[in-house]
C-alpha cells in the first residue's frame, strides 16, 4: 500500500515441483536438494520418506537448477518446475513430489489506477480498527447482511501499534454494485482505516478443473 498501486488482475497458478538434476545423474548419486525455503517446506513428505537428502535454500526455485547446472554439481539436485529444467538443460528424475497436489499460487497485476469494468467480479480490500469486544466480527457483518462471499481474509501486525492489526479481506462484487457500495459505506462506519486495493476480475480456472 505504501507505493499506492491497485489490483488489475489476478492468476492463479498451479505450482508442480520436480526433482532436477543434471542429465546422466540417477537419483541415487544425489546427496544435496537445493530450491526455495517454501519449495522445500511444500515437498516434507519427500524428505521424510529420503531422510538422508540434505536441504540447501535457494534465492528461487529457477535459481537453483541454474546453479547445479553451471557448476556441474552432479551430487546435487535442485526442486523447481518443468520450465527451469527444459530452459538449463536438466532432467526430471522425479515428477510431482510436492505435498499437496491441488498447490496453487495466486499472482497479481498492479497499475495505478483503480479499475471498475463491468466484467470484474472481485474486489480486495484493507482495514483496521480500534482494540474492542466483537469488532471484527462487526466489520464481517456488513457482507453477511449483504449475501456478499468472502474469499479470504488474513491479519498483518500494524507497525508501531502494539496488539492492532490490519486486514486484508478479498469478495466477490464489484465496486459499482449497490450491494458493495452500501457494505463499504457501513465498514467505513466500524474502521479507523479502509482503503480499496483492487477490482478485477477473478481467475476461476481453477474451479472450472474442480480444484
Amino acid at each position: 500500500m505504501r507505493h499506492k498501486l491497485k489490483i488489475t488482475r489476478e492468476i492463479n497458478l498451479q505450482i508442480k515441483h520436480n526433482l532436477i538434476t543434471m542429465p546422466g545423474v540417477s537419483f541415487k548419486e544425489i546427496s544435496t536438494v537445493f530450491s526455495h525455503p517454501v519449495a522445500l517446506d511444500q515437498c516434507d513428505r519427500f524428505f521424510e520418506k529420503f531422510p538422508g537428502l540434505v536441504k540447501r535454500s535457494a534465492y528461487d526455485t529457477s535459481g537453483s537448477v541454474k546453479r547445479i547446472m553451471e557448476e556441474n554439481l552432479r551430487d546435487c539436485a535442485a526442486i523447481a518446475g518443468k520450465q527451469a529444467a527444459e530452459y538449463y538443460g536438466g532432467n526430471i528424475v522425479m515428477k510431482e513430489i510436492q505435498d499437496n497436489k491441488e498447490n496453487f499460487t495466486r499472482f497479481v497485476l498492479l497499475g495505478r489506477e483503480l479499475e471498475t469494468r463491468k466484467k470484474a467480479d472481485k474486489t480486495s480490500i484493507a482495514f483496521s480498527f480500534g482494540n474492542a469486544a466483537g469488532a471484527l466480527f462487526k466489520c464481517l457483518s456488513v457482507f453477511a447482511l449483504r449475501d456478499i462471499d468472502l474469499t479470504k481474509i488474513e491479519s498483518r501486525p500494524i507497525h508501531g501499534r502494539p496488539w492492532e492489526y490490519l486486514f486484508y479481506l478479498d469478495f466477490l462484487g464489484n465496486t459499482g454494485q449497490e450491494s458493495t457500495l452500501k457494505a463499504l459505506d457501513h465498514l467505513r462506519e466500524l474502521t479507523e482505516f479502509l482503503e480499496i486495493l483492487g477490482c478485477y476480475p477473478r481467475d476461476a480456472s481453477h474451479e472450472k478443473k474442480g480444484m
